[in-house]
């Protein structure tokens, strides 16, 4: 291959590295801490939904209602 190529392949394979274990650490980050959820729920909740979407798709159920029970009890 030429330099250039090998450059560029290294590129997106550094790319999708960096991708995988973020996914990984915000995933992990997410499943320990009720409050890291809260907090995602105001400033990105698209994505706190995709969490919520592939833990039922898991079978594990509950934990968005555990949540939502928690952050309505902190409101009063």
């Amino acid at each position: 291959m030429e330099p250039t190529v090998k450059k560029i392949f290294k590129g997106v394979l550094a790319a999708e590295l960096v991708g995988i274990f973020g996914a990984y650490f915000l995933f992990n980050k997410m499943n320990t801490n009720q409050d890291f959820r809260q907090t995602m729920s105001k400033k990105f909740p698209f994505i706190l939904e995709v969490y919520y979407k592939s833990v039922e798709m898991s079978g594990m159920y509950g934990i968005r209602e555990q949540d939502q029970e928690k952050w309505m009890n902190s409101k009063n």
